[in-house]
């Protein structure tokens, strides 16, 4: 296909080549479309209808043209009255017509002959049928959002309602808190497609975060006006997934509404569970029930915007305001395993098998031996101080009694607190007849914390935030323009409950040093035998700060049969990231030190951990980070053709491109295979390695705090761009639709649409972990531990010399292509 310059051309050769005229709404708007006619049936052209907004009393004015068509486009969702009028014939009224968020709505009318002056109102409900086009789609209305049950009023629990949707399955294990606040449980496909291959907008303007493309800011049930779910042939004028879910927050109207709520959970009425302990039993605890707490709470007030003898915003200016307030204190019973008192002294006699000494270990003509500890008791020579220490302030003493080997011995209330807070205001303007303004601004504000034993907790804190501001000008009764501006930012940040407060790293004497904050806490220790673990995922902290401008506008123009719209659309992203990389370190024993020397089995890890002999130690030499720029943009062309009164065809193109992330400091690495450099000297299967690329030009190792000591092969050249991987400027993304209604009873739709998806961008993060430079040891846990907290590595002399990339290496080929879906459809 071709590339960008002959991409463009048959672009704008389309959008040039067809009459002009526009039917479609824009991405929270409405369209009111319709035929005139006489009594025996036929077209009345000229005829003056008027579309008015009943609730804040905004009116537009077409005529019908010489096939008795009308259409009104880019009018906000809400109750509408439609009056058509025309010399020779009675006028006609339809009111308490429902105009929902992206919905062309069908009304028709029929006149009779006589007086302008006198009037027929029509009643009845307008057809719920889709004739107008081909798009597969789901509007949840207010009312629904109002009246159906909602666990934790999170309106997107609400797209089960949609077809071609699954919800609620269990989201990637990694994701979780990385994904901000409680988004991790919103978990959807649309269309088949990805969890990740959504696209949210709110009020027109993207609410996607590009990190893993779920939703930024995530109105009160209370502030909106409805959401439509997209799953299928929209028109081009959507782009960036299969699947939409396009949201629309309430205005305000002439008449002052408010509302104010508490919702309110806790454990009065619980039951107790159901495998209680016996008071009688002196090992156990009477049972209790799980505290619970859950407050949600807020309100809403909307009306004209008044001061007196200064301001009457009747008809005119109008402002709705939200808050909404989320408390919970959960408590659950969860069991641990810890070492017990004995053991931290050393004694592990009631372990059967005989604990090994790992310094006597010698190697011999017959095999390893070693010589084990007298009675499994270690003496106190032997502790490591580090162990000692992370035992006596990080790990409890066990609460349970039992007997023998420690198995769910403490047991503790998790509390897990959430606190969150937000807020959505919104001011709407009619300027004049000829143009209408809004501006809306939301926040919300979010805490929680996943509990762990003593200390051990990780707290996610998320903060997210949206502004629009958007103008819809009508230039004539054909022409409409709606132009948008928006900005959105989302901060996410996991840590460790000491983060800020206490540097444990250097009380162990670990060789790599932290000098962030943010990144204090307790390293990770991986124990087995069924010992609980202690520390924080050893994958934290992990930051992102997300920023996003924005800019579209789209153009309407009614003319005969044919209706065009056609625009485009800019985003700017900035995308921190900062973290995954083993920030404090990990320990990991599996008792293969007090193990037999020889098969490695028979050993206890809690006995290597006290002597701090580790089967494996990783540690960051720097965090990975990345500070990203990425442009987006995308053009647009529809027609919609109206044949004849009940066939309809829809079609159009879209042409979205989206760069690849371009890191401004520089640490993206990527790797190509079968590369011909002859970095390693007499190996016959040189242009078989692999090569790291890293962005940029210059020293590979510039700013970098490790070297290669292996046979890797380093490459910083400009090979690949600064971004590593290629723009792709063919994404053409065709639709076509037909609809065909026989009668008001059927409908008979069809249509076929190319649908880009943009990946999300995390994944693309991970060419930069390459450059955080991860150390991970594994000694020869057959010979003497010689390596523990202090001295792993060595850090006092930089740089730190790894032999090779440690862990997983991670790389994108350098031509990656847009992931797309091809949909097609026939429905009656």
């Amino acid at each position: 296909m071709t590339r960008f310059p002959k991409a463009l051309f048959l672009l704008l050769l389309l959008m040039a080549g067809f009459p002009p005229a526009a039917r479609l709404h824009g991405q929270t708007l409405g369209t009111m479309a319709g035929e005139v006619r006489d009594s025996t049936g036929a077209v009345i052209p000229g005829a003056n209808v008027t579309v008015r907004n009943t609730e804040t009393n905004v009116a537009r004015g077409v005529s019908t043209n010489e096939d008795g068509i009308y259409s009104v486009p880019a009018l906000n969702p809400g109750m509408y009255e439609i009056r058509v009028e025309k010399n020779g014939f009675k006028s006609a009224s339809r009111g308490n017509i429902e105009l929902q968020v992206q919905q062309t709505a069908r009304v028709d009318f029929s006149l009779d002959v006589g007086q302008v002056s006198e009037t027929v109102e029509v009643t009845g409900a307008v057809p719920l049928l889709t004739t107008e086009n081909a798009t597969v789609g789901t509007v949840i209305e207010k009312q629904r959002i109002t009246d159906l049950p909602l666990n934790g009023r999170n309106f997107l629990s609400l797209v089960a309602l949609s077809p071609n949707v699954t919800y609620g399955f269990a989201p990637a294990a990694q994701a979780g808190g990385r994904q901000g606040g409680t988004r991790a449980g919103i978990t959807m496909s649309l269309s088949g497609s990805r969890a990740t291959w959504s696209n949210y907008t709110l009020d027109g303007i993207s609410n996607t975060d590009i990190n893993f493309n779920l939703y930024i800011v995530l109105p009160s049930v209370e502030a909106l006006q409805e959401f439509k779910v997209q799953t299928g042939i929209y028109p081009a004028e959507f782009g960036r997934a299969a699947g939409q879910v396009n949201v629309s927050t309430k205005g305000g109207t002439n008449e002052y509404h408010g509302s104010a709520f508490e919702f309110l959970r806790n454990n009065r009425l619980d039951a107790r569970q159901y495998f209680f302990k016996d008071p009688e039993s002196p090992n156990q605890l009477p049972p209790e029930k799980q505290p619970y707490r859950q407050n949600q709470y807020g309100f809403t007030l909307a009306g004209p915007i008044r001061i007196p003898k200064i301001l009457n915003g009747k008809n005119r200016l109008f402002f709705m305001a939200n808050y909404e307030g989320f408390k919970s204190r959960r408590t659950v019973n969860t069991f641990a395993t810890t070492m017990t008192p004995a053991q931290r002294s050393g004694d592990f006699s009631v372990i059967a098998n005989p604990l090994q000494d790992p310094m006597t270990r010698a190697t011999t003509a017959t095999g390893i031996t070693s010589t084990p500890f007298p009675g499994n008791q270690i003496p106190a020579s032997r502790f490591s101080k580090g162990s000692l220490l992370i035992l006596d302030r990080f790990a409890p003493l066990p609460n349970l009694v039992q007997a023998g080997l420690p198995n769910r011995n403490y047991q503790y209330n998790a509390k897990t607190p959430v606190d969150k807070d937000q807020f959505t205001g919104r001011i709407d303007l009619n300027e004049n007849a000829n143009s209408q303004w809004f501006g809306r601004y939301s926040w919300t504000d979010e805490l929680t914390v996943t509990p762990g034993i003593k200390l051990n907790g990780q707290p996610l804190y998320t903060r997210a935030s949206q502004w629009v501001i958007a103008n819809t000008r009508v230039f004539s009764s054909t022409k409409v323009n709606e132009a948008r501006f928006g900005y959105n930012s989302l901060f996410n940040n996991i840590s460790q409950e000491l983060a800020g407060k206490e540097n444990v790293n250097a009380l162990l004497g670990t060789p790599v040093k932290i000098s962030d904050p943010n990144s204090f806490g307790i390293p990770n220790i991986s124990l087995a035998n069924n010992l609980s673990g202690l520390g924080n995922d050893a994958n934290g902290p992990f930051t992102i700060d997300d920023k996003v401008y924005q800019a579209s506008d789209n153009f309407s123009w009614v003319r005969g049969k044919h209706s065009l719209r056609f625009g485009g659309e800019y985003r700017y992203n900035q995308y921190l990231q900062l973290g995954n990389e083993f920030a404090r370190g990990r320990f990991t024993t599996n008792g293969s030190f007090t193990a037999n020397a020889n098969t490695l089995a028979g050993g206890y890890s809690g006995a290597d951990f006290l002597m701090g002999a580790f089967t494996q130690l990783d540690s960051a030499v720097a965090l990975a980070k990345g500070d990203f720029r990425v442009h987006e943009w995308a053009l647009y062309f529809d027609d919609t053709f109206k044949i004849r009164p009940r066939l309809t065809i829809n079609w159009g193109l879209r042409w979205e491109v989206a760069q690849p992330l371009w890191d401004k400091f520089g640490n993206e690495v990527n790797f190509q295979i079968r590369q011909p450099l002859s970095k390693i000297p007499n190996d016959p299967n040189v242009d078989r390695h692999p090569v790291y690329v890293r962005s940029g030009t210059g020293d590979f190792y510039d700013g970098i705090d490790f070297r290669f000591t292996g046979p890797v092969q380093l490459a910083r050249d400009g090979r690949l761009g600064k971004r590593l991987i290629k723009t792709d400027y063919n994404n053409l993304a065709p639709r076509l639709g037909i609809a065909y209604s026989p009668s008001a009873k059927w409908a008979f739709r069809t249509g076929f649409g190319v649908f880009y998806s943009q990946e999300s961008k995390n994944s693309i993060f991970d060419l930069n972990r390459g450059m955080g430079g991860r150390a991970s040891i594994v000694p020869n846990v057959q010979a003497p531990p010689v390596l523990t907290y202090t001295n792993f590595i060595d850090a006092s002399k930089l740089p730190v010399l790894l032999a090779s990339p440690s862990g997983l290496t991670w790389g994108a080929d350098s031509n990656l292509a847009t992931t797309y879906t091809m949909s097609y459809l026939f429905n009656i």
